[in-house]
């Protein structure tokens, strides 16, 4: 049992007594405590890859803000490490890959993960949900297949993933090879997280806004909508709730809409008033606070939530969350502040007469 189900009810757009609110990286480098125990790890993937210290960053959350869900902490490249392309994080300069799939002999070399060789992610999730204590729901989490694909071709971040944009035009076969591997692995190992203790599970399509409009639909849309057909149901029968985020995808929401989850995350370049008219109460909505909010100061965080708790608008489904990961450089204090104004308005604007 779940003592405080608000963010699930939300999900499954249930009337709640106020607006549920977590934060993607809410887990992360604004927190000292965090700083702390990374120091203490020695690396990220020292961290993230055990189980009682990935445990100990996804709760240091929790215990100084009443946020409504906690995330898994974890990196969404898990899975091409998985496959043998060789993570690793330089300091400053973010996920790197000792091997890249850039040619049809790479790509083609890929295979779907033994799931065994990330059983400390699934240890993670056990460990979470036993802390948790059933306090609030545990979500899991992975990167959307055409995302994963990004950095698989370019070995790492890139401003423009130039190499994939031109794979998606010349050689879409391969490409569409790739994503759709990696969409047999995703749906897998969030199943996983799932029979480990998920409560609900995110797939974060971080670069499908980057393809023109055609690439998107094959590329992009129909491997998460796979994804979402593939997971598993909860020991009840009942079905595990899903969310999906796509940076830049407002163009395709009311499709984002329709490929089966329970939500749609809306980065900050959403009009979340007309996204609600849009696709009507058909699913959930996240977010979408810009991050760079809560690099100002307490009044600025206070009115432009607010804004966004107006433009959700009463009806039931509406999950408060940023429009993409809090900045490092974030104060806590501006969270706490967002946390407290997010269930203080909203429980005004339930308030009966």
């Amino acid at each position: 049992m779940i003592h405080n189900d608000t963010f699930l009810r939300a999900l499954r757009r249930e009337p709640t007594p106020y607006t549920p609110i977590w934060l993607m990286r809410q887990a992360g480098r604004y927190l000292p405590e965090y700083n702390a125990t990374r120091t203490q790890a020695g690396s990220f993937m020292a961290l993230a890859g055990n189980p009682a210290l990935a445990t100990e960053v996804t709760l240091q959350p929790l215990a100084r803000f009443p946020l409504d869900a906690a995330i898994l902490f974890s990196d969404i490249l898990t899975i091409p490490d998985a496959m043998g392309l060789g993570l690793s994080f330089a300091e400053n300069e973010g996920p790197r890959f000792a091997k890249t799939t850039r040619d049809e002999a790479a790509i083609n070399a890929i295979a779907v993960p033994d799931m065994a060789k990330l059983r400390y992610v699934f240890d993670a999730v056990a460990q979470i949900k036993r802390a948790l204590k059933g306090s609030v729901p545990l979500i899991g989490f992975a990167g959307s297949p055409f995302t994963l694909a990004c950095y698989m071709i370019e070995g790492g971040a890139s401003p423009g993933f130039a190499n994939v944009r031109r794979m998606a035009h010349a050689r879409p076969d391969l490409l569409h090879r790739l994503v759709a591997t990696n969409a047999l692995a995703v749906t897998a190992y969030l199943n996983e997280q799932i029979a480990a203790g998920a409560d609900a599970v995110m797939i974060f399509d971080t670069w499908g806004g980057l393809l023109n409009h055609d690439a998107f639909q094959r590329m992009s849309l129909a491997t998460m909508r796979d994804v979402v057909a593939g997971l598993a149901t909860a020991s009840d029968g009942s079905t595990i709730p899903s969310i999906v985020f796509v940076k830049g995808g407002g163009a395709w929401l009311t499709q984002i809409a329709g490929i089966g989850a329970s939500a749609v995350g809306l980065d900050w370049t959403v009009d979340m008033a007309a996204a609600r008219r849009g696709v009507g109460s058909r699913v959930a909505l996240q977010g979408n606070l810009d991050p760079e909010v809560l690099m100002t100061d307490r009044d600025t965080v206070v009115r432009e939530a607010s804004k966004v708790l107006h433009a959700a608008g009463p009806a039931p489904g509406h999950i408060f969350n940023l429009g993409h990961g809090i900045v490092p450089g974030t104060p806590p204090e501006n969270v706490a502040a967002l946390v407290e104004a997010v269930h203080r308005i909203s429980r005004e604007t339930r308030a009966p007469p």
